[in-house]
């Protein structure tokens, strides 16, 4: 590909390419030199000469009542993309948050195996919300994605500060192998004794993700802003009810 279809990726083609190119290889020169060397009529000129001053690319000064059109390092372009960049991925939360509103149907993506397990682990640390709900089967977890996994999980989940409310079943529970609760961005209680939870399945945003055993080995995400909220409104009327401490065997 070469140097015009690159430029043209970043918004520079056509008059605009031709014109700018004329200025770097001038140098300083008047809009009239630049007309020329660009086979652009003063007028085009002119206007074009604008939209590069716009974009950064050129600057225009006064010397001896002539105006004179000055190229800035190319570099220039590489620092607006990174700015414009931050700038997007600053807005991005309520950019997706509008699409996703937009959406009529409900979104079902299936993934099979470990890495199908591990897609719909990581999928929802992308939390808009920063806030997760979560009925953790300890057991299965630690069969899959497995210990070291999920360890590597809850650093990134602290680092992205995803906050998780999660609620655990002492039947399906193990031995404490975590941070005590509210070190590590995490409130845990434990559902009444007759309530065998024994299904991982995480509620975010628009979202149910849903984690199975390793004997079926497969993830499951659910795209739908009711579903979601009725994932929500079950999960906080179990959490009333539930205890920070587990519930003594009977």
């Amino acid at each position: 590909m070469d140097m015009e279809a690159w430029l043209a990726q970043a918004g520079i083609s056509g008059k605009l390419y031709r014109a700018y190119m004329a200025s770097l290889e001038l140098g300083q020169a008047t809009i009239n030199q630049i007309a020329a060397r660009a086979g652009l009529g003063r007028t085009t000129a002119y206007s074009i000469i604008e939209r590069l001053e716009e974009e950064g690319l050129v600057r225009i000064v006064d010397q001896a009542e002539k105006r004179f059109v000055v190229p800035e390092d190319p570099q220039v372009m590489l620092q607006r993309a990174e700015a414009r960049r931050r700038t997007l991925s600053d807005l991005m939360p309520e950019l997706r948050a509008l699409y996703n509103m937009s959406r009529v149907k409900p979104e079902i993506r299936f993934y099979e195996g470990e890495a199908g397990v591990a897609t719909v682990l990581w999928d929802t640390l992308t939390a808009r919300s920063k806030l997760l709900r979560g009925i953790l089967s300890m057991k299965e977890l630690l069969e899959s994605p497995g210990f070291e996994k999920m360890q590597e999980y809850i650093a990134k989940r602290i680092e992205r500060g995803v906050a998780l409310k999660v609620l655990r079943s002492s039947a399906e529970d193990t031995d404490s192998i975590w941070s005590t609760p509210g070190t590590d961005l995490r409130e845990l209680r434990y559902a009444p004794a007759h309530i065998n939870l024994a299904m991982t399945t995480y509620v975010y945003d628009d979202k149910v993700a849903i984690i199975s055993s390793k004997r079926e080995d497969y993830g499951l995400i659910i795209q739908s802003q009711d579903f979601a909220h009725l994932y929500s409104a079950m999960f906080d009327g179990l959490w009333a009810i539930s205890t920070e401490t587990p519930p003594e065997k009977s």
